[in-house]
């Protein structure tokens, strides 16, 4: 009840704060089981203030732990490491040219939640700071599973992934359901306390889910992960959402799903090239992927025999190459009663014990399924959302307010 008060209170003050932009509550709260909508308007600037003062003791609590856990992985101090990282990069002029929206929206943010500017701009880098200590210590990468499927007689397209993270960010979870400004369509934007996207859909029907790569080379001077999403959904048609992907210089290695109205794309980024890749050579209208790479070559000399070996068939990848193949076997659209079902039923997979596509919460544990997304594309563009892994929450529904 407590934690509730809290949120009421600070939509309170929020709507107080910001009247002249909105006459509605600043902040929706489902059940105790769903994930906070936060809703958030106005320009970037704006946007980080807000969300920023609504989190505030959110976001200093999981900055805790997330400084708790680099020293757990790395025994080092964390801030020391974090200054390093950010002195190391050079992030700034790429996401000041690509998306300067974002990097006000991490300032605002900064600002209104009294976190420092460093530590707020280098918690957005999750993927970037893993290259970085992959450089040092050689750290695994991140774990999700992502598909997509284009539209279909009467179906429509869809885009889904369970996004998987480290056990610290369990109770973080946050929807940002962004108003349209400008030229910029509303937008959801899955998230945590603190951070500007991790994937995201757009009103205008544009979708993006990702998953990591490490094996592909990276920049410190390209858009990070981060950036990449929320650029992608400020466009408004597929061409420019495409292009965008494909013109920017990428800071590390992801897979990016795209959907967009009837279309699904995949698409395996690194700082050097982007290639699209079609795992059903005759069936462009399905995609899936995990966490290894299998068309782009651009891959660091360290991880070129790794990578050989995974697509060989001779080690499968931590799991990426069973999770791949459990996807692959379930996903058949040619099933008459193909639906978002489908897509949940896949999503809430443990054909494998020891590496399911589902990975439930436990606190002893690495790794958990921080939230199953379900991006619904078409005339009436909806969001499905779980609060954890799948197996033990429900999918809610979110619309668009210009659909509603």
């Amino acid at each position: 009840m407590k934690h509730l008060k809290r949120y009421f209170f600070a939509a309170f003050l929020l709507t107080v704060w910001c009247n002249s932009y909105s006459q509605q509550p600043a902040v929706k709260i489902g059940t105790p089981k769903n994930v906070p909508v936060i809703e958030l308007q106005g320009n970037g600037y704006q946007r980080g203030l807000q969300h920023g003062k609504l989190m505030k003791t959110e976001i200093a609590e999981l900055f805790k732990k997330w400084k708790k856990d680099i020293e757990t992985n790395t025994k080092q101090n964390a801030d020391t490491l974090i200054d390093n990282f950010f002195h190391s990069t050079n992030f700034e002029p790429a996401i000041k040219k690509w998306t300067p929206e974002i990097y006000d929206e991490i300032k605002g943010i900064a600002e209104s939640s009294g976190q420092t500017f460093k530590d707020v701009y280098c918690f957005q880098m999750a993927d970037e700071f893993w290259v970085y200590l992959d450089k040092i210590e050689n750290k695994e990468a991140n774990h999700c599973s992502g598909l997509g499927v284009a539209a279909k007689g009467s179906n429509p397209t869809y885009i889904a992934q369970n996004l998987d993270a480290e056990s610290f960010m369990n109770g973080s979870q946050v929807l940002l359901h962004i108003k349209a400004y400008k030229n910029e369509p509303e937008q959801y934007v899955l998230s945590s306390a603190g951070c500007v996207g991790m994937n995201g859909m757009n009103s205008n029907g544009i979708g993006v889910t990702v998953n990591t790569l490490m094996e592909l080379n990276a920049s410190t001077d390209g858009l990070p992960v981060a950036c990449v999403v929320r650029g992608i959904l400020l466009k408004k048609d597929k061409k420019s959402a495409l292009d965008f992907l494909q013109k920017v210089k990428h800071a590390s290695g992801q897979n990016y799903i795209i959907g967009a109205g009837d279309n699904v794309y995949d698409f395996e980024a690194s700082a050097n090239k982007v290639v699209r890749f079609i795992p059903l050579a005759n069936n462009p209208s399905v995609v899936y992927h995990t966490n290894h790479t299998m068309s782009n070559d651009d891959i660091k000399p360290w991880y070129k025999e790794f990578n050989r070996k995974i697509l060989s068939g001779e080690t499968d990848g931590y799991g990426s190459v069973t999770r791949f193949t459990a996807i692959k076997n379930r996903l058949d659209i040619s099933n008459k009663d193909f639906s978002d079902n489908t897509i949940k039923e896949t999503l809430s997979s443990k054909d494998s014990e020891k590496y399911p596509v589902c990975i439930a919460y436990q606190s002893d544990k690495d790794l958990f399924t921080f939230c199953s997304v379900i991006y619904t594309l078409g005339k009436n563009p909806t969001v499905q959302l779980t609060n954890g892994s799948p197996d033990q929450s429900e999918y809610v529904l979110h619309k668009f307010t210009s659909n509603k």
